[in-house]
């Protein structure tokens, strides 16, 4: 009988991405973005290299929140319970 493949967990495919730039929202209006250093499995986590506290804004015209200021942090661990949401930040041209 050929094994069942398991999906990749949350940690799986947060090591794929690490080297690049992220957006984590916190919150409803405020958020992290930095290079993903490394993800930690005990506490669950993410370590973020140059990282900065996000601003973010929404409005009737504009429902998808926008970073709006911008305050610079170093490095940081941000728990996976306290994070609502995560994405991966591509260069522009």
């Amino acid at each position: 009988m050929p094994e069942e493949s398991l999906p990749p967990s949350i940690f799986h495919m947060l090591e794929r991405n690490i080297g690049k730039r992220i957006l984590v929202v916190l919150g409803q209006t405020h958020g992290l973005e930095g290079e993903l250093a490394a993800v930690t499995h005990e506490p669950p986590g993410i370590w973020l290299s140059n990282a900065e506290a996000v601003v973010l804004r929404a409005t009737i015209a504009q429902p998808i929140p926008q970073v709006t200021a911008r305050v610079e942090k170093s490095e940081i661990l941000v728990n996976l319970n306290s994070i609502q949401r995560i994405e991966v930040l591509h260069k522009t041209r």
